[in-house]
């Protein structure tokens, strides 16, 4: 039963970040931008968040602010490129994935040499929130988690209330609906697809950074391995809902962790590699079973206003 329930506190853990960049990516999607950055928004912050804490003395608060700023950046020369300059979404998005490759792996160069033993940081601890992490299978489960899990969950009402439920939220969800009379009421849409990839940005190098400062503690050029993509899936699967990103973020959450898990044991008569692969057959799977999306009419489209 212990070992369930670590299973299950794992998997809780192992999909904060993909809940996080879903979380993000159903923001910017709501206004039509189709952020197929993430992969590199994420990969940057995982360098960025370990940059800031290893060079700050192990400063996780530095850390995470670091990533903040460099998934920002990323999502801003993304968002610049398309919603400015008119760019095609999924290329532009590509090549700054692919960009993020190259400059980080060159800049941890730059920064750290070619150290003969990886350099590390301490981890984020987790936080058992009193009585409630006492609750018992549940408890441990959800309530003996960081900070960054807690406040992850805590975004997903918050997300969602303002998508749905505020003046605010209406006019993002018409930027991906009908930009067009968004611009009749006076209303630049250009400024709102620019602040969605922004938050998007924000909350994607926070999910890179926890892989780096929560996850493993050090930063090397794999440490993402598609997760970002994975993510970019999950706010399909969930329909553009953060409710739905939190529950598909958890499904994957726990394919991530059954992996994990079984590689440790070792044990296994089928290959590691086939759980490691696990998160990203199912990410094929159930795209290919699902029948129907509410996918915003204008997703992916540029809007260039008339004259």
């Amino acid at each position: 039963m212990q070992s369930f329930i670590n299973l299950l506190t794992r998997a809780v853990f192992m999909s904060t970040p993909l809940i996080l960049g879903a979380l993000g990516e159903v923001v910017s999607e709501r206004s039509g931008m189709m952020v197929c950055a993430v992969e590199g928004i994420f990969l940057g912050g995982a360098w960025g968040g370990f940059a800031g804490a290893y060079l700050s003395g192990g400063n996780l608060l530095v850390g995470f602010l670091s990533a903040m700023v460099v998934g920002l950046l990323v999502a801003l020369l993304y968002g610049f490129t398309t919603i400015y300059m008119g760019q095609h979404q999924i290329v532009m998005g590509t090549a700054v994935a692919i960009l993020m490759t190259g400059f980080c792996t060159f800049f941890y160069r730059v920064i750290f040499g070619t150290p003969t033993s990886p350099l590390k940081v301490s981890t984020l601890k987790t936080i058992p929130l009193g009585p409630l992490a006492k609750i018992p299978f549940i408890g441990q489960i959800i309530f003996n988690q960081n900070i960054i899990t807690y406040l992850t969950w805590i975004l997903v009402p918050l997300i969602s209330y303002f998508i749905f439920k505020t003046a605010n939220g209406l006019t993002l969800r018409s930027c991906g609906e009908n930009p067009e009379a968004v611009d009749v009421a006076g209303i630049n849409v250009r400024r709102v697809r620019i602040l969605a990839v922004g938050f998007a940005g924000i909350l994607g190098g926070v999910a890179g950074a926890y892989y780096s400062l929560c996850n493993v503690g050090m930063y090397t050029s794999e440490i993402i391995s598609g997760r970002g993509w994975i993510a970019f899936g999950i706010c399909f699967l969930g329909n553009w809902n953060p409710v739905g990103a939190l529950l598909y973020g958890v499904i994957f959450g726990i394919c991530d962790a059954l992996g994990n898990y079984v590689k440790a044991l070792g044990t296994s008569v089928l290959p590691n590699e086939l759980f490691s692969a696990l998160p990203y057959l199912l990410v094929i799977i159930m795209t290919a079973l699902r029948r129907s999306f509410n996918v915003p009419a204008k997703l992916g489209s540029n809007y260039i206003k008339e004259e």
